[in-house]
This record gives structure tokens, C-alpha cells and sequence, in this order.
């Protein structure tokens, strides 16, 4: 795409959507419907707006240096961490590959999970086509492995509301590996919840992002508020982190 390209509509990231940014990262509170990366759809991409914004608001002429460490699908909503250098993408990356990143993420389900906390185990095979991941408890051919651990946190007189503790990072996995245990997560058509929800995002919002800053050495933990809806304000109600 065009670096400088003056057609792209310069977003609003005033308030809560700028979470974190410091000279070689910048985390942005993701709305629903919004696609981190250029997909096949043509829609705007999040790394483009943000580099617009950037552009617009340090006054930069030329390139703007912002790459993806990191995605969420694109009915989620949460933190997306971007990287503004390459030296801060590079160590980010490896971060990544140490397993040194946290992810949590809070996600409303109607059923009441098996237990109360629980980690699952699971190998997960990629559809392509579907843009689907089916679940199955022993290896099959190309499958990876997916684990996550989820606790039990909160709940209203119709749902539940669980922490999701990602550690490994499949496509779709969270989603998926819910599913399999009964906790479809609310407005989940694909993975068989019943009725979508009013804005076509799903309620599962990535929570936490948290590191070791791979440059100054301080510990980072970002936290993203989550949509503002009724229920999920009423599970923040209950004061949880």
C-alpha cells in the first residue's frame, strides 16, 4: 500500500485506544470488526490507520516504521501491541518465540464450564477454506498442539464470565477449544452460538498484554477496557483485573 496515501480516514485514538507507547511500541484497544492486517476482504487494516495517525500527528513526511507483533481475530476485541521500530520488533518477536509474553483474555459464555479452572489440551487443524480450526483431543495430521488454561471468574443471571490464560497461540484457538468443552463465547456463529450479537463482534476481549520490555528492561503490563455494552460493564462491576 501507499505510504503516503492521504485517502486513508486519520482514526480517532484519543481516550482509552492508545494503551501503551513509548519510543519502540505502541498498543492499541482494538475494536470489534476492525482487522489488525490486510486480508483478502480489502478492508482498512489497524496498521494502517495507526501509521496515519502517527504520520498526522508527529508530522512525518515519509515512511512510517509500524509492524504487527502480534494478531486478534478480527470479531475480538482488546490490546494489539505494535511495533515502531525494527529493533523493537525484532526483540518482541523473540520474546514471543521464549514464550515470555502473557495473554489474558476475558470471555462471556453462556454455559457454566465443566469446572471452575481448568487447563485444556487439545490439537488443533487448521480449514483453510472454512477459515475454521476443528478441535480433536488426540494428534492428527497436521495439527498443532493448543493449550490455555481458563478460570471460572464471574457471573449474571444468564452467563458466566471466564479469564483465559493463552499459551500457545493457534488461529482461532480460544474460540475453538471453549466450543469443545460447551462454553461457545457469546455471538460466536461460527463456532455455534446461536445468535450473533448486535455490532458482529463476539465477547471475547484480549485483557492483558504483558512483558518484559525487550529494550529499557521495565516490566509493561497493558490493560484494555473492554466495550462499552451492558454486560460487559456489569461484570467490571465485579472490580477483577
Amino acid at each position: 500500500m501507499n505510504e503516503n496515501n492521504t485517502d486513508i480516514e486519520v482514526a480517532d485514538f484519543s481516550g482509552d485506544r492508545i494503551l501503551f507507547e513509548d519510543n519502540h511500541y505502541i498498543a492499541i484497544n482494538k475494536n470489534c470488526g476492525e482487522i489488525v492486517q490486510a486480508d483478502k476482504t480489502g478492508d482498512e487494516s489497524l496498521v494502517e490507520t495507526v501509521k496515519q495517525f502517527i504520520r498526522e500527528r508527529d508530522g512525518k513526511p515519509g515512511r512510517v516504521f509500524l509492524e504487527v507483533t502480534h494478531r486478534i481475530d478480527r470479531p475480538v476485541s482488546g490490546v494489539v501491541l505494535f511495533a515502531k521500530t525494527s529493533k523493537g520488533l525484532t526483540r518482541m518477536n523473540n520474546l514471543f518465540q521464549e514464550g515470555l509474553i502473557t495473554k489474558k483474555y476475558w470471555a462471556i459464555v453462556k454455559n457454566q464450564p465443566p469446572s471452575e479452572s481448568q487447563t485444556l489440551v487439545h490439537y488443533l487443524l487448521r480449514d483453510n477454506k472454512k477459515n475454521k480450526s476443528f478441535v480433536y483431543n488426540r494428534e492428527v495430521h497436521g495439527s498443532k498442539l493448543a493449550k490455555l488454561k481458563y478460570e471460572l471468574v464471574g457471573r449474571t443471571q444468564s452467563y458466566y464470565l471466564l479469564v483465559v490464560d493463552l499459551i500457545t497461540g493457534r488461529h482461532h484457538q480460544i474460540r475453538a477449544q471453549l466450543s469443545k468443552i460447551g462454553c461457545t463465547i457469546r455471538g460466536d456463529l461460527k463456532y455455534g452460538y446461536p445468535r450473533s450479537n448486535p455490532d458482529g463482534g463476539i465477547d471475547l476481549h484480549s485483557r492483558i498484554f504483558a512483558f518484559t520490555h525487550p529494550v529499557s528492561g521495565v516490566e509493561v503490563k497493558i490493560v484494555a477496557p473492554p466495550p462499552k455494552d451492558t454486560l460487559w460493564d456489569e461484570f467490571l462491576l465485579l472490580g477483577l483485573e
